[in-house]
This record gives C-alpha cells, sequence and structure tokens, in this order.
C-alpha cells in the first residue's frame, strides 16, 4: 500500500532487515561486520544484497571490520558496520581513529544484556559508552536511537547524511526489541540534507591534478595535536547544538514527566495513558537524539513539573544527563539489568509510590 501524503511504500520487515535496507537506500557501497546476536540479520540481509549493490565482508573480527570501514570510508564511499553490545566494545579503537580522522561512518548497536557476554535479551546499558565516545581520547559521536522500526529506518538514513555533512562516525544505539520486531515501515524518499551534503574533496581518490590529500589521526609536532582537537571540539559543538532531537506525548498539561528511549518508551507511553485515564496528569519525553542529549527541549518541557520519572533497561545511565539537565526537580528511578524490562504495571506502582509520599497527610481530630 501507499501513503499519498508522504509518497512512501509501506512494507512489513524486520527492524534489523529494515535497517539493513534503509542504508543501501541511503547510498552505503560498503560493510564489513562479524556476526552477533541479536543482529545477525542486518549482517545477513547486507551480505545478499551488496552482491549487485556494493562490497560485502565478513571480516574474521569485529577489528578487521570497524578498520576496513576506516579504510572504506578514506575513499569518500559511505560505509557502515553494524554489531552488538561485546562487538562494539571491540570497536571502540576504530571508532576513535574514525573520530579522530574525521571519517563519516556509520555504526548500528543492536544492544544485548552484559556485562560480558551476558545474554542476548534486550537492554538499553551500553548508554555511557556511546555518548561518552567509548574509545579513548576527547571524542563524541552523534548517538542516535529508534523507538519503531520505521523510526530505525529513517534514522538509519539521516546518520549516513549528518556523517557526510560533519565528517565524523555516527551511532544508531537500537535494541534486541527493535532489532528483532516486525512493523510496517516507509523508505523516505527524500533526505532533508540532500541539498547541502558537501563534496568530499578530502577523499583518497588518487592526486590526478590535484595535490594528494593526507587521511590522518596522528600528530607529533608539539601543539598540532591540540589545534586538532580544538577544530573537532568546535565541530561538536556545533552538531551539539544542531542536532537535538527529542520527542514528547501529552506533555502539554503534564504536571509529572516520564523520560526514556527507545522500545521501553513505547511501554512508558502506555504508563501515560493508564495513568492519564486515572486523572493523573502526566506526560512522555523520549530522546531520540542521546548524544547531543536533547539539553534545551527537556528542560523547557519539564518547567512546569514537579516531579521526573526516568526508566531504563539499565541500572541507571540516562539518569544522570536528566539530573544535569534538571538540578531543581524530583526525579527517580526505575530501571532493570541483564535482560530485564520494566512492565506497565511495575512502572505504575512505583509512580504512585513516588507521589503518595509528597501528598500532605490529613490531620483527623477525635471527636469526644
Amino acid at each position: 500500500m501507499r501513503d499519498e501524503g508522504r509518497g512512501r511504500e509501506k512494507v512489513l520487515m524486520s527492524g534489523n532487515e529494515a535497517m539493513a535496507e534503509a542504508a543501501l537506500r541511503a547510498g552505503c557501497k560498503f560493510y564489513a561486520g562479524y556476526p552477533i546476536t541479536p543482529q545477525n540479520e542486518l549482517t545477513a540481509y547486507m551480505a545478499k544484497a551488496m552482491v549487485r549493490r556494493g562490497a560485502f565482508v565478513q571480516a574474521e573480527s569485529e577489528l578487521a571490520a570497524i578498520n576496513m570501514v576506516f579504510g572504506a570510508s578514506t575513499t569518500g564511499t559511505r560505509a557502515m558496520t553494524s554489531s552488538s553490545s561485546p562487538g562494539i566494545s571491540l570497536k571502540q579503537e576504530g571508532i576513535s581513529y574514525l573520530a579522530g580522522s574525521q571519517l563519516p561512518a556509520v555504526i548500528i548497536n543492536v544492544m544485548r544484556a552484559g556485562p560480558g557476554l551476558g545474554n542476548i535479551t534486550s537492554s538499553q546499558s551500553d548508554y555511557f559508552q556511546a555518548t561518552r565516545g567509548g574509545g579513548h581520547g576527547d571524542y563524541f559521536t552523534p548517538v542516535f536511537s529508534p523507538w519503531t522500526v520505521d523510526e530505525a529506518v529513517r534514522l538509519v538514513m539521516l546518520s549516513f547524511d549528518i556523517a557526510d555533512y560533519y565528517r565524523t562516525p555516527v551511532l544508531i544505539l537500537a535494541d534486541a526489541i527493535i532489532g528483532q520486531m516486525m512493523e510496517p515501515v516507509r523508505f523516505p524518499l527524500k533526505s532533508e540534507f540532500e541539498a547541502s551534503l558537501p563534496v568530499k574533496s578530502w577523499a583518497l581518490t588518487g592526486a590526478s591534478r590535484r595535490a594528494p590529500n593526507v587521511v590522518n589521526s596522528l600528530f607529533i609536532k608539539e601543539g598540532v595535536l591540540q589545534a586538532h582537537n580544538e577544530k573537532l571540539r568546535r565541530k561538536w559543538e556545533q552538531i551539539k547544538t544542531e542536532q537535538q532531537r527529542y520527542d514528547q506525548y501529552k506533555t502539554e498539561d503534564a504536571q509529572y514527566l516520564i523520560v526514556s528511549y527507545g522500545s521501553q518508551a513505547r511501554i512508558a507511553r502506555e504508563v501515560v495513558d493508564v495513568l492519564r485515564e486515572e486523572g493523573t496528569q502526566i506526560g512522555l519525553f523520549r530522546p531520540v537524539s542521546l548524544w547531543p542529549f536533547p539539553e534545551a527541549g527537556i528542560q523547557q518541557i519539564a518547567s512546569s513539573v514537579s516531579d521526573v520519572f526516568v526508566v531504563e533497561q539499565s541500572l541507571g545511565q540516562m539518569v544522570e544527563d536528566v539530573r544535569l539537565n534538571l538540578p531543581d526537580k524530583k526525579i527517580h528511578f526505575f530501571g532493570k539489568a541483564g535482560g530485564g524490562i520494566p512492565r506497565t504495571k511495575e512502572i505504575i506502582e512505583v509512580i504512585k509510590k513516588e507521589l503518595n509520599r509528597y501528598k500532605p497527610i490529613a490531620v483527623v481530630e477525635e471527636v469526644e
């Protein structure tokens, strides 16, 4: 079927396969990866599709895969890799090299529970790793987190554009639920960056009729690395200003606010609906960009609420960014780790318990 308003065909796909197809439609011509659950369907899809549409390499390891992406990106080719939590940990050195060399690439993490090998169930415990750089050195990468398969498609395609526009690696932080579930998706026809993407004059395309280009992150001469890092800092400040993205639900008259992202935000929205029916004025704030964290949005929306409830599939990571941005609010946290998923009923119980704590106690006078 076709959505005439947006001009996009609707297709039923799993999250992993939809993200792979989105990458292909965004012009990805090189993929390198290594199998790991729960993102294997993405790698398998790319292996089949890249026969006709680009180059696919099943690398000997995650370390090899990210460095192959580095090499492909130096030529100006749109390149991508994907993995799940332990595999992304192994890629961190390469991601730092990409950031230091100002190379665009897209990295997809379909999170699983940890630490260590953990298990293959859904988790959100890689938030710190993703939003704080993850590897060595002072750097950041834009991080986007989808809550539906359809949004995952749009964010993957957007990430390739942002990577090229700012010359930076971009991370998609999905989770096992988003990767494995099937939903209708629509593939965008146009990019919001389509008219403004720069020519890749820096790329290593052969030095015929021009001076050689150099792609490098090693600066030995005194003061050169400091100047380079300062240049990177200015770029990340620009990204921080321009790429804060978020969504909100029933926040217009909210006295209380839930903050959640990814698949967990879907459960949080149901919590809002249930509590609204009972008369509690509560809303949902959902960060779409985890880095840059949508500071302006949460500060504005939370300005009129008294209590903020952060719900995560972790022991508490995004909650730190919420606390930093809302220092004057009562911040409550509820989360589960190791594949545990906070459920609707549990979240409602936590919220009711905390809100009752702040209600004044009625004094009943004894009548003689």
